[in-house]
């Protein structure tokens, strides 16, 4: 099974020459983020892809010189931080000043400092205007006329739909948001329609007496926020790789820029099918299938996300990520790695295969009660396959 999120301890520490530039600001990414970030999980997977992917611009730009590198990956990081999260200026100029004082004085750490800058504001410009600002990403979306099989809003909030916004934003890479776009959910009254719509009903109900306590467990734990949970994966992978710094930095912007592309390609999916959740299904007087009956009371484990089902944004996310992660690092990670949730605390599973992440994910959105297996699984596909594009082309971002 799977890793954690491990803190910037875990870092080399054994003198100011071996500490690794690349974890080292990777820490200071997510902790900048996990501060002061956006309400939008898209809008904080854009500030880590244009961190990164303008510190992997920056390190190949210049000579293979550690003080170069180091000094324009530091560099771009800060810049691209300070810009987009203006409020952290202090702590990351604190940061940036401590990197600093590590590299040697000399025109190889200028070139850097002066080569991440250049990088960073360069990708600023050129992202200005993308769409993935909160307000561009929520927009206001009217609520369809209720029939069988048509996204409402569901309790206990009986929210506005979010994320609407989402498929018209700019992609790095993808062009189009509906290029991979799945085929539609399974029909109403159709085998494969019964099959998910019962097994929610009968895994996913607050009540659930089929569901172990295992089961709820991994629920419990996969309902945190990807972006969250998958940056203690990728840091894993960060912290264990024998790449040298540009190919670091090149992992982590691949990463980010892979997820972007993806939650853009699954706002364009869910806002096309607008396809119903199990709580509105079941207790719907037409649950959509003859032999479900209605049960108004029908409860989830956990509260339905305010958007459409089908695909499942938690699992194109796991899908996109292990189709980077296996493709540049390979299947497995060199050691165990250990993995946190901010929604199961003090909890501690410990992993070592990618796969197995994007497998609990698919299970954990049924037994949560709040999406269908077949939306967890089109959700898979979809960001494996956009994922796959974003690196079949990754050399158009640094061209």
């Amino acid at each position: 099974m799977s890793g954690t999120a491990a803190s910037a301890s875990t870092a080399r520490t054994s003198g100011p020459a071996d500490v690794d530039v690349a974890v080292e600001w990777y820490d200071v990414t997510a902790d900048t983020i996990a501060a002061a970030g956006s309400s939008t999980q898209v809008t904080n997977s854009r500030t880590w892809a244009i961190s990164w992917l303008s510190a992997a611009r920056a390190v190949r730009s210049g000579p293979r010189q550690r003080a170069f590198q180091d000094a324009a990956l530091a560099s771009a990081v800060r810049t691209s931080l300070v810009t987009l999260l203006p409020a952290r200026t202090a702590e990351l100029d604190a940061a940036f000043a401590a990197t600093l004082a590590r590299i040697p004085a000399g025109p190889s750490k200028d070139r850097g400092v002066a080569a991440g800058a250049e990088e960073a504001t360069a990708l600023l410009t050129e992202r200005t205007g993308d769409g993935l600002d909160p307000a561009s990403v929520n927009p206001p979306y009217p609520v369809p006329q209720a029939a069988p099989g048509v996204w409402q809003p569901t309790p206990p909030a009986f929210g506005p739909a979010l994320q609407a916004g989402t498929r018209f934003a700019r992609p790095f890479l993808l062009g189009r948001a509906d290029r991979f776009r799945p085929g539609p959910p399974p029909e109403l009254g159709s085998p494969e329609y019964r099959a998910d719509l019962e097994e929610v009903r009968d895994y996913g109900a607050a009540n659930s007496s089929a569901r172990t306590q295992a089961q709820t467990d991994i629920a419990q734990f996969w309902l945190g926020s990807s972006l969250t949970i998958y940056n203690g994966v990728l840091r894993a992978a960060v912290v264990q790789s024998r790449l040298p710094a540009p190919r670091k930095a090149e992992l982590v912007a691949l990463f980010h820029v892979a997820l972007v592309d993806t939650q853009i390609a699954t706002s364009d999916s869910k806002y096309t099918y607008v396809s119903w959740r199990p709580v509105t299904a079941l207790r719907a007087a037409d649950t959509g299938h003859p032999s479900i009956p209605s049960d108004p009371a029908w409860t989830p484990l956990h509260t339905t996300p305010s958007h459409p089902d089908y695909p499942s944004g938690h699992n194109t996310y796991s899908g996109a990520a292990e189709q980077v992660l296996t493709s540049l690092v390979g299947s497995h990670s060199r050691e165990p790695f250990e993995l946190t949730s901010p929604t199961a605390p003090g909890v501690t599973r410990t992993y070592t295969t990618w796969k197995v992440l994007t497998d609990e994910n698919v299970d954990a959105r049924v037994w949560s009660g709040i999406h269908t297996r077949s939306a967890d699984q089109a959700g898979v596909t979809l960001g494996r396959r956009v994922a796959s594009y974003v690196l079949r082309h990754a050399a158009r971002l640094f061209s």
